[in-house]
């Protein structure tokens, strides 16, 4: 059963000049959410003609600044269409094959401990990585559309297998369950305010607001700020965007029908087609 990701939030943007006030989106609000940072996500939900400005619910202008953003209604001042741009469907990807062996292999040799959590791999000395998991920024699911919007300009360290879509470049260390919240954009890292850790969920661990193991910014083969951007930006359309997107199950038990589940719940085409092609570029 799909979870709705509008549920419970606290933010909530609205059209100043619309009477009917249509909500346009929202959020919930997390730590390390800031005026400016909500600006710049407003700027990916909203596409403006001209400059434009933040109202709150008791008629003061929010400033772009570096201020906690508050809970409560937000009103946009200005010319703008809410974007036809969708985010691409994505599930919880867990690879096998010789492709991802090679990236597997490359991300764990650079990284060698989750890059949020910073819990180290204190068996890898001895191949030991139970509860580790190499994360794809950009899935391999959609190498077509990776090939299309020339995304291997980005690369500059092509692996030995698989392409520069698995290259190093493209990957992250995770705890196995911070994994699971990566690929299902519960959480994203954004390059554009010193790579702070951003929830969009409620955070258990309170990781929300904290940042990228700074150490990584320092490898030669370190993650691409571009991908990273990318996957920020489907982070905010995914979750703030009008209702946001559906957040998928993915525990299936030996016996459970996960094809049924997929048939009968919300975006069932891209939904398969993503699991097909997880498993066809594996």
């Amino acid at each position: 059963m799909a979870l709705n990701r509008s549920e419970g939030r606290d933010i909530h943007i609205y059209d100043a000049k619309d009477p009917a006030q249509t909500v346009l989106g929202g959020l919930h609000l997390t730590n390390g959410i800031t005026n400016a940072l909500f600006y710049s996500m407003i700027e990916i939900i909203l596409v403006f003609q001209s400059t434009f400005s933040l109202q709150y619910e008791n008629e003061v202008m929010v400033e772009r600044d570096h201020h906690p953003l508050q809970p409560g209604k937000y009103y946009v001042n200005g010319s703008f269409l809410v974007t036809h741009e969708l985010p691409l469907t994505r599930t919880i990807s867990l690879h096998t094959g010789t492709r991802h062996e090679t990236f597997r292999h490359a991300v764990r040799a650079r990284d060698r401990r989750c890059v949020v959590t910073g819990k180290r791999a204190l068996l890898a000395y001895k191949n030991g990585w139970t509860g580790f998991e190499a994360a794809h920024i950009f899935p391999l699911a959609y190498q077509g559309y990776w090939n299309d919007q020339n995304f291997s300009r980005w690369i500059t360290i092509t692996p030995t297998a698989g392409g520069p879509i698995s290259s190093v470049q493209n990957g992250l260390l995770f705890r196995s369950d911070i994994h699971q919240l990566f690929d299902s954009y519960i959480f994203s890292i954004n390059p554009d305010d010193n790579y702070k850790i951003v929830y969009f969920e409620l955070d258990a661990d309170n990781f929300a607001g904290t940042y990228m193991d700074q150490e990584l910014l320092n490898y030669p083969d370190r993650p691409s700020d571009q991908l990273l951007r990318w996957h920020f930006r489907q982070a905010v359309l995914t979750n703030m965007k009008g209702a946001g997107e559906p957040i998928f199950e993915h525990d299936f038990p030996p016996g459970s029908d996960m094809l049924d589940d997929i048939r009968s719940g919300p975006k069932a085409v891209e939904r398969m087609e993503f699991e097909l092609h997880s498993r066809l570029t594996a």
